[in-house]
């Protein structure tokens, strides 16, 4: 699946929004891209995680735990592990960082993969990355579906992507005249109570 492809998916499920969102970073932006409505149809998540599944065994070989982090993750990584052929588990934060919970283990050795859906700063990646590493997983790389930072996102591991695109963001003190005049919202999951 090209990046053309990758994003005409998310235009035509209505997931590529405009206006002045809060992300999960705390960064301000014109665009969101709202993944649930990609996600409410199964057959549009199959499609594009059958590729990205493609694009992690083309770059890291077999996998055998995709590991994703909650919430945003868990349908990317669970579609994306069908397809590899491999098991899938997610981290959920505990006291303000991720933790694998619900009795999941990594046995030592797997190789892992992180799953996630959208990257902007990398900063749930890097958390995500930073609770396996507490494991002896075998972590070879890390895959999602949009990286909206054009490539400029240092997780700390190799990242592969059905679409790099950039997306500006900005702090709140810096915003443009155009969008500071709009009310913001924020719908992303990040900072939810339980």
């Amino acid at each position: 699946m090209t990046q053309e492809e990758t994003l005409a998916e998310f235009r035509d499920a209505g997931a590529l929004l405009e206006g002045h969102f809060i992300l999960s970073s705390g960064l301000r932006s014109p665009v969101f891209i709202q993944k649930m409505f990609v996600f409410q149809d199964p057959v549009r998540t199959e499609r594009l995680c059958r590729a990205l599944a493609k694009k992690v065994e083309d770059a890291f070989g077999r996998i055998d735990v995709v590991v994703s982090p909650a919430v945003g993750g868990i349908v990317p990584g669970y579609e994306t592990a069908r397809h590899l052929g491999a098991k899938a588990i997610f981290v959920e934060r505990v006291d303000g960082q991720f933790e694998l919970r619900r009795g999941f283990v990594i046995p030592q050795d797997a190789r892992v993969v992180m799953v996630e859906d959208i990257i902007t700063t990398g900063l749930s990646s890097r958390e995500c990355l930073a609770a396996i590493g507490r494991y002896s997983a075998n972590v070879v790389g890390a895959a999602c579906l949009i990286d909206r930072s054009g490539g400029k996102a240092d997780i700390g591991a190799p990242l592969v992507s059905l679409a790099q695109i950039e997306i500006p963001a900005y702090p709140a003190d810096q915003l443009p005249p155009e969008l500071a005049a709009i009310p913001p919202v924020k719908p992303g999951s990040r900072g939810l109570k339980a």
